[in-house]
C-alpha cells in the first residue's frame, strides 16, 4: 500500500511546497527527511552554506503506515504536491515518494525531547533587522574586494565573522535567524530552546536547529 500524506487543507500543502520550493532554489538534488505522527508532520531540510537543520512543521496525517520515518527527494515530494487535487472536504493526498539514500546530515537530527527555554534572545523585529543589517554588511565587505580577491575561502571567511555573530545575550548564531528568514519561518513570536548540544530557534511556522559546537557536515558558511 503507497504511503501517502493527507494534508489538512490545500494552503497547508502550498506552505510546505514553498519551503521545498526554496531548499530547491539552493539544491536541485536536495533530500528531506519525513517524520510523522498523529496528525503532525515534521519536514527536516538541511539551509546551504548556514550549517543548520531547517524544520518545517504541517498538519498532516500519513495514510498506510504507522509513525513515518523516511527520506525523500525534495523535488519529488514538491511535484507530487504540485500534482495532487483537493479532495472535496478541503483536504489533499500527496503520495510519499520512495525513500533515497538520506545524506550525511538526515542521522544527526535533534532530539525530540528534553528542550528547555533560554532567556536573551532578541524580538522578531529586531532578528530580522540583525539579519538585513547582516547581509548588507556581506554585500559590502565583497564589492570592496579587488576582483581578484573575491575567492570562496575569502567569502567564506567574511561570512563566517558576520554570521557567526552571536544575538543578544544567547549562544545563538546570526545565520540562524537568517536561516529562518531565508526560509519564511520568521513570522510570530520566536523562543530559543536547548537540548544537550543542540540550540533550536522555534516559531509557529517551525524551526532552526544547530550544535553549540561543531556543525552539520558538508556545510560552509559562505550566503546566497
Amino acid at each position: 500500500m503507497t504511503t501517502r500524506l493527507r494534508f489538512a487543507d490545500a494552503r497547508e500543502a502550498a506552505g510546505v511546497a514553498a519551503f521545498l520550493g526554496r531548499l530547491l532554489r539552493y539544491d536541485r538534488a536536495a533530500a528531506v527527511r519525513l517524520q510523522g505522527a498523529g496528525g503532525a508532520l515534521a519536514i527536516f531540510g538541511k539551509a546551504p552554506a548556514l550549517d543548520v537543520v531547517v524544520v518545517r512543521t504541517a498538519s498532516a496525517a500519513a495514510e498506510g503506515v504507522g509513525p513515518l520515518d523516511v527520506t525523500v527527494s525534495a523535488g519529488e515530494l514538491a511535484d507530487a504536491i504540485d500534482g495532487a487535487t483537493p479532495a472535496e472536504d478541503g483536504g489533499l493526498d500527496v503520495p510519499v515518494p520512495a525513500a533515497v539514500t538520506g545524506p550525511p546530515w538526515a542521522g544527526l537530527l535533534p532530539p525530540r525531547t528534553g528542550w528547555q527555554p533560554l532567556t536573551g534572545l532578541p524580538e522578531p523585529d529586531a532578528l530580522r533587522g540583525a539579519v538585513a543589517a547582516g547581509v548588507k554588511e556581506f554585500k559590502a565587505k565583497v564589492e570592496a574586494l579587488p576582483e581578484d580577491k573575491r575567492t570562496r575561502s575569502e567569502l567564506d571567511r567574511i561570512g563566517a565573522d558576520i554570521w557567526g555573530r552571536r544575538l543578544g545575550g544567547t549562544e545563538l548564531p546570526l545565520r540562524a535567524a537568517h536561516a529562518a528568514q531565508v526560509f519564511g519561518l520568521l513570522r510570530g513570536p520566536a523562543h530559543l530552546v536547548a537540548a544537550g548540544n543542540w540550540l533550536r530557534l522555534r516559531t509557529p511556522y517551525g524551526s532552526i536547529a544547530l550544535r553549540r559546537t561543531g556543525g552539520l557536515p558538508g556545510l560552509g558558511v559562505t550566503p546566497r
